[in-house]
């Protein structure tokens, strides 16, 4: 059997896990501060003695689109949209401090300041805890206010402070969870600079337009990874009748 439907193969595994990323980015283009994941191809040459006649192909979900989604106002003063290229540092469930650009931030019974999908803020001294109050604002700078319960309203007391943090100069990866982590280990630098505006949210970035025009881009290029294995099964048919012994 020619070694042709093995590339084809490959090139079918690629195809549907690519389908796969971008059927993911659809699914969360209304999802709060998400990013949209890339897929990049790349061919494996093997190495040896022989023809490099067939090159498998590989594909990777190696970055994401880095471009900020649009931000809208909700008037709800636990909402914060980050200005720039800061990330909100949250807990992520092994514990380890991750980073998020989703600001649809809730308070929990047990009184932690959450993101919407439950992953705890960080503050200066770890995730912020937030006590009985009448009334919660957030700061430009991050820090979070409260007026106590049956406190004075004209003065609001400081609890913490939202880490902000810079990805400059630090390489970073997206993970499984949708948060933003440093490879390798580690943590980001804080950024002193950093603002948010309070009342809103930041948007998906995720183009549906291009995603839909991507999905069908890759469902062609896998019609032809398709064609391909019917030709390798008409080359093969084609040897063995040439093998075949005159009766």
């Amino acid at each position: 059997m020619d070694r042709l439907v093995y590339t084809a193969m490959s090139g079918l595994r690629s195809q549907m896990q690519s389908q796969a990323t971008i059927a993911n980015n659809i699914a969360n283009a209304s999802t709060i501060g998400f990013r949209a994941e890339r897929v990049s191809f790349d061919r494996l040459v093997l190495q040896g003695t022989g023809m490099d006649s067939r090159q498998f192909a590989a594909e990777e979900v190696n970055d994401f689109d880095r471009t900020k989604g649009t931000m809208i106002q909700t008037g709800n003063p636990l909402d914060v949209a980050v200005n720039g290229d800061a990330w909100i540092a949250v807990q992520a469930t092994d514990g380890t401090e991750a980073y998020t650009r989703r600001g649809d931030l809730t308070i929990a019974p047990s009184g932690v300041l959450e993101t919407g999908d439950g992953f705890p803020v960080m503050g200066s001294g770890g995730p912020i805890t937030v006590p009985p109050a009448d009334k919660v604002t957030i700061s430009e700078d991050g820090t979070v206010s409260i007026v106590p319960r049956g406190g004075d309203a004209t003065q609001p007391q400081v609890i913490d402070k939202i880490k902000l943090c810079s990805t400059d100069g630090t390489q970073t990866a997206k993970g499984l969870d949708n948060l933003l982590h440093v490879k390798g280990g580690g943590v980001l630098p804080e950024d002193m600079d950093a603002k948010v505006t309070s009342g809103s949210l930041e948007q998906s970035n995720v183009n549906l337009t291009q995603a839909l025009v991507d999905m069908i881009e890759n469902q062609r290029a896998y019609e032809v990874q398709a064609g391909l294995l019917k030709d390798a099964k008409n080359m093969d048919e084609s040897s063995a009748s040439l093998m075949r012994m005159p009766s």
